[in-house]
């Protein structure tokens, strides 16, 4: 029974570490084995493997075959960077060229603002159509999440966030805006604000939403030829006074998009 349950155990992290980072899994059966010939009695010994292991292969091995799948990581400079290091530490943060591009091309246009492009969820590194959950999309180099623009309370932008993810911080229709989202919950869609559970921690709770920030940024994503969609919630649509035929509503059956941005190619 023991044995059993080890396997379950070890089963269960192999599917859990696969989901969130693609390679955990198969770095977990790895150091497992690695873990049973080394026959020194360390404490965590199997823990101390799998982590020096996986940060190796994170950090030196995938960026070198991921170009064999078409991806490369998001490339960073002084207005490209992560949200949230957890991004790069699950490969999470992997696109085609091309994309790459674009995001390289909208910095440009926004040399001389204070606005930086802080990116969430883009794909993994291998494999077209491997899910990257809880996403339904970002499975072939060609989607990204962006953050939202807030601002300080005297009107000053900032490039910080309101939660550690950076998703889940929601910025709510005011009451004479269209409510899209009270309109799925009710039609049965539950899980469409459910990032509200994936804040780890909400901060900076006294900035807000940068209505003229935000748009400046989108409307630099909209002037690249190769952005095929942009989706952000209804309310702010119209809130930000944006009427581009590439700004989509995703549907209930995604997640609200009121506390990033998603962007695509063609």
């Amino acid at each position: 029974m023991k044995t059993l349950l080890k396997i379950i155990f070890r089963l269960f992290l192999f599917i859990i570490l696969t989901i969130i980072s693609q390679i955990g899994g198969i770095v977990f059966i790895i150091s497992l084995i690695l873990s049973k010939q080394w026959n020194k009695k360390i404490p965590f010994k199997t823990s101390i493997i799998f982590i020096s292991l996986y940060l190796c292969s994170t950090l030196f091995i995938v960026p070198h075959i991921a170009p064999l799948f078409g991806r490369e990581r998001v490339q960073h400079s002084d207005k490209i960077k992560p949200t949230n290091y957890i991004t790069v530490l699950l490969n999470r943060n992997y696109v085609l060229p091309e994309l790459n591009t674009v995001l390289s091309q909208t910095a440009s246009t926004l040399k001389k603002t204070p606005i930086e492009i802080h990116y969430l969820d883009a794909n993994f590194p291998f494999i077209n159509a491997f899910p990257l959950l809880p996403h339904l999309s970002h499975n072939d180099g060609k989607k990204i999440d962006i953050s939202l623009i807030y601002e300080t309370e005297d009107g000053k932008i900032t490039n910080t966030q309101k939660s550690v993810s950076g998703y889940g911080s929601f910025e709510n229709p005011k009451p004479t805006e269209y409510n899209q989202i009270d309109v799925c919950l009710k039609s049965g869609h539950f899980q469409y604000d459910y990032p509200k559970y994936l804040t780890l921690g909400t901060i900076n709770k006294d900035l807000v939403f940068s209505k003229k920030g935000t748009r400046t940024l989108i409307n630099s994503f909209l002037r690249n030829q190769s952005l095929g969609k942009l989706f952000i919630e209804p309310h702010l649509k119209s809130r930000m006074n944006l009427s581009n035929t590439k700004i989509r509503y995703h549907g209930c059956r995604a997640v609200r998009h009121d506390d990033h941005i998603h962007i695509q190619l063609k």
